[in-house]
């Protein structure tokens, strides 16, 4: 897998159905001991609650997981579960916290009032495309290291840290198919002097949204 679709970062969303209160959290995450680590500080935070439901799906061992917490069978956990699958994501875990009102919903209402509750939540923590990109440094003399930063930049690498010498050294990542072009216009730049050196691979957002 070269690339995936998860969330950029936390978030909590509350909505109201027929006076039961519904929170709705959205986290991103890798491990399943991190998922179980927060989803148990969640029920001691609202040990009050009628509900802790939860779904995530991790990348690692291809884990998929989902609980009703007590609602009836496929009203809370699967439409939660159903929310992170139609749209594609994943290491991500959704919690929806339920304060009961009074007034029974029905398990159709149930399972509009979860599948609402992880949207809102999902759309919160921003969905990011995550793609595979290659690590480099470049080092290159003063003269040609604005020049060069610029060029790195157009080519849609992103410059991570900067580091100063007797030469320039600029750490960047680019996803690989954008590499070969930079590296030809760099050596044009500096003569075939500037040296790449790659020092790993990993993922980075590259596009958030739906």
């Amino acid at each position: 897998m070269d690339s995936y679709k998860t969330v950029g970062k936390r978030s909590e969303e509350v909505f109201i159905e027929k006076r039961s209160k519904f929170i709705g959290y959205c986290f991103p995450v890798t491990k399943e001991e991190a998922a179980l680590g927060i989803l148990n500080e969640l029920r001691a935070r609202h040990w009050d609650a009628s509900h802790n439901v939860y779904a995530y799906i991790l990348r690692e061992g291809n884990i998929m997981r989902y609980s009703d917490d007590g609602e009836p069978q496929g009203t809370a956990g699967m439409p939660v579960l159903d929310v992170l699958r139609k749209s594609n994501l994943t290491d991500v875990l959704v919690v929806v916290t339920r304060y009961f009102g009074g007034i029974l919903l029905g398990g159709g209402g149930l399972v509009r009032a979860y599948s609402h509750s992880a949207s809102l939540a999902v759309k919160a923590a921003v969905p990011v495309w995550m793609k595979e990109c290659e690590l480099y440094v470049l080092r290159c003399d003063y003269n040609r290291y604005t020049k060069a930063e610029s060029m790195i930049i157009e080519a849609k690498g992103v410059i991570d840290n900067t580091e100063f010498d007797d030469a320039v050294n600029i750490e960047f990542h680019i996803e690989p198919e954008n590499f070969s072009k930079l590296s030809k216009n760099i050596g044009d730049l500096t003569g075939g002097k500037a040296q790449f050196t790659q020092i790993g691979v990993d993922f980075y957002g590259i596009d958030a949204g739906e």
